[in-house]
């Protein structure tokens, strides 16, 4: 019986122990993982910087697309070539998670 109930307590140690890879969040001056969530954005198929997954509500960062001067937090222009950072839209298990607005771009 002492046998089965160290195993079980190092089962349940170990388990514990495993933590769930979880996504760094957003800071709240617009930056993940060291990147500037803003700027000039190339959408890419593999190797991005970022994995996005798009929700309609509770999102980490609110982005307005723009057609120039995406300087603020969450205005983001949509390029081929010059890119400031490399997305790729998800489905599951995103770095962040976006919604598209018209106005107030920017971290929650």
């Amino acid at each position: 019986m002492k046998k089965y109930a160290a195993l079980l307590l190092t089962l349940v140690i170990a388990v514990l122990m495993v933590s769930p890879v979880s996504a760094a969040s957003v800071s709240k001056d617009g930056y993940w993982n060291g990147i500037r969530l803003c700027g000039r954005v190339k959408v890419v198929d593999a190797f991005p910087d970022i994995k996005v997954q798009v929700v309609t509500a509770f999102p980490d960062l609110k982005v307005k697309v723009v057609d120039a001067f995406p300087d603020d937090i969450g205005k983001w222009q949509f390029v081929s070539f010059g890119e400031d950072f490399k997305v790729q839209f998800v489905d599951s298990f995103p770095d962040i998670k976006i919604q598209y607005v018209n106005a107030f771009p920017g971290v929650n």
